[in-house]
């Protein structure tokens, strides 16, 4: 066997609606398709520009609340302005976690927090810069 491509990578969220509206209206994310599984659970595929690769939202009310721990898990998004990015969000009231920070590459980023506890890196690289 030979892995050849990664599709998509489930998240289990709380409450659905909140968190589409924070990965749609804050980072810019398309809805493609929502439903429900066979066995209960609601679904919803993001889609990130510029990437195949999907976000599989999941949420199943009867397993209860999800509590992610902290510094467990974190989604990356490459951004192409900081110093925007940064303002954007001050004007949505999104609070900066962390940073931001600037390593040796001249890659800057920061966390911000998404809901259930999940964070969420946003990373400006300058050209040829392939990782943080």
């Amino acid at each position: 066997m030979r892995v050849i491509k990664l599709l998509h990578t489930r998240m289990r969220v709380s409450d659905m609606d909140q968190t589409i509206n924070f990965y749609t209206n804050v980072l810019g994310l398309e809805v493609l398709e929502r439903k429900v599984s066979p066995r209960g659970s609601h679904l919803a595929f993001l889609k990130v520009p510029n990437s195949e690769e999907l976000i599989e939202l999941c949420s199943f009310p009867p397993s209860g609340l999800v509590t992610v721990q902290e510094d467990l898990v974190h989604l990356a998004f490459q951004v192409e302005n900081l110093d925007d990015t940064i303002e954007q969000l001050g004007t949505k009231q999104i609070r900066i976690t962390d940073g931001p920070t600037t390593i040796s590459s001249g890659s800057r980023f920061i966390f911000i927090d998404a809901p259930d506890g999940y964070e969420v890196e946003l990373i400006e690289r300058p050209p040829g810069v392939k990782i943080v």
